[in-house]
């Protein structure tokens, strides 16, 4: 007969006054390893918080932990980011402070991190070299917390939690920001503490999972439907895209025929390096895939080129037809760009409203601090029109479902039509369906001669219109093609 883990009967909750979860029942076996899915806002990461006991809701909760395991009797939820603070126990910074932040420490290391979270947890010490060695972060001990990339975030945040294994290790989204490398060597290890007893929970849209995963579920109107195996998940079709408003119909006057140039650029934080003999040219109308291996350079070459990397002043770098540093300001160069990246999503003003959000982007701010003219109102009504986000038009943004949100981010990025583009991930979390209707809009806005920058760590689903490719690793780089073409997975 089989034992119940986790049993839940008659769940309720609510967000805001919405229902989310409507008498929910589950029943995870002992034994038994879940893959749960479900689009954007379904309430996904709202239930796995109530397993973990971080969401009130009613009805009836219990997690039967196994008193003669030798593993941590409790629930551990790993959050599709990581919520790091600063010395002063303060999570407030903003998004170039990474770059700006060698010179005084404003966060723990990597070292004093671990070192402070082993202590707490009663944990092995000599168990972190493999960890470190399976996700190659040995390098990256000495680093502040906001020293490191997305990718290398996501890496301390399973490090943490596959060194602790708890009875139930629950991970929202744990691939995200990771390399193809990584992935692997997460699943491999995942494999493993599943061996000792750690039982699972993965939130995911991905399709290369840990072979142990068992049990697939997806999450529909506030209840949980099983599913035979991954790939039973119901598809959707692609809607047609609304017109695009008149004002991003109208090509882009450039003055220069190249927007970025890079010559022999280095960029050193003492003794480590983190580019080296880059030479890169941008010229209008193109649309580059930049892609790398977590760490390898590209969060700090695009901060190169988006005006928020002090050192752009000590290499030689053009950037729209002018030499950094022979007078221009950030705000010279940032009208010129539209930008989405984890970081500044991650720092992104949570309570301003999605109007507000989009309007923000006029003035290159994380919030809006002033009055628009008649004429900026109606475009940010026509972008709300486009993106068809009528019905959050004055919701605060932190209570959007993530695909909402980077449908918002985008039509910041969009408001006052920029020439260049800078996607850094902008599908991440997104399942197949929210990443392929993103990618349609990238190639709509596109088609009208911007220039695009769009990173990605794989090459499904991406925008269509990209013709170049410039590939990084450990600082340098390895490939660069003015004859991209997208790799069409097998029908």
């Amino acid at each position: 007969m089989k034992e119940s883990f986790v049993s839940i009967h008659h769940l309720n909750l609510k967000y805001a006054q919405k229902a989310v979860l409507t008498d929910l029942n589950w029943v995870i076996n002992r034994g038994e390893n879940w893959l749960l899915n479900g689009e954007s806002g379904s309430g996904k990461t709202s239930l796995a918080k109530a397993i973990a006991g971080l969401n009130k809701t009613s009805g009836t909760l219990k997690v039967h932990f196994d008193t003669n395991s030798m593993l941590s009797a409790e629930v551990l939820y790993v959050a599709n980011w990581y919520p790091f603070k600063n010395l002063e126990g303060v999570a407030n910074f903003y998004y170039q402070q990474r770059y700006t932040s060698q010179a005084a420490p404003e966060t723990h290391t990597v070292n004093t991190e671990l070192i402070n979270y082993g202590a707490e947890n009663k944990l092995q010490f000599t168990e972190l070299e493999s960890l470190f060695d399976a996700f190659g972060f040995s390098s990256l001990v000495n680093a502040q917390l906001i020293q490191l990339s997305s990718g290398e975030h996501k890496k301390l945040q399973l490090i943490k939690a596959l060194w602790l294994k708890p009875q139930l290790l629950i991970l929202d989204e744990p691939y995200t920001g990771l390399d193809l490398i990584s992935r692997g060597h997460l699943n491999h290890l995942l494999d493993e503490i599943v061996s000792k007893g750690v039982q699972l929970l993965l939130i995911s849209n991905e399709t290369d999972l840990p072979l142990s995963i068992s049990h697939f579920t997806v999450l529909k109107n506030g209840k949980l439907q099983e599913l035979l195996s991954k790939k039973s998940s119901p598809s959707l079709a692609q809607k047609p895209l609304k017109e695009i408003p008149a004002f991003l119909s109208e090509k882009p006057a450039y003055t220069t025929n190249s927007l970025v140039k890079m010559t022999d650029v280095a960029i050193n934080y003492g003794e480590k390096q983190v580019l080296k003999g880059i030479n890169w040219e941008i010229k209008p109308g193109e649309k580059w895939l930049l892609q790398g291996h977590n760490g390898s350079g590209k969060s700090t070459l695009l901060s190169l080129i988006n005006g928020d990397h002090p050192q752009a002043y000590a290499n030689d770098i053009h950037l729209f037809g002018n030499k950094r540093g022979s007078g221009e300001s950030i705000w010279d160069i940032k009208k010129n760009i539209g930008l989405i990246s984890p970081e500044f999503h991650w720092y992104f003003d949570a309570q301003a409203t999605v109007w507000q959000s989009i309007a923000s982007g006029f003035f290159d701010s994380v919030g809006l601090f002033r009055e628009l003219p008649y004429e900026k109102q109606n475009q940010v009504n026509e972008l709300i029109g486009y993106f068809e986000l009528e019905d959050y038009k004055n919701e605060p943004f932190k209570i959007l479902p993530l695909s909402k949100q980077r449908l918002v981010l985008l039509a910041r990025t969009m408001i006052k039509n920029p020439i260049l583009l800078i996607l850094d991930e902008p599908c991440q979390g997104l399942d197949h369906y929210q990443t392929q209707h993103f990618n349609r809009l990238v190639d709509e806005l596109c088609s009208y001669g911007k220039t695009l920058i769009y990173v990605a760590h794989t090459e499904s689903d991406l925008p269509t219109c990209l013709d170049q490719q410039l590939l990084l690793n450990k600082g340098e780089i390895i490939k660069n093609t003015t004859s991209y073409q997208i790799q069409k997975e097998p029908a």
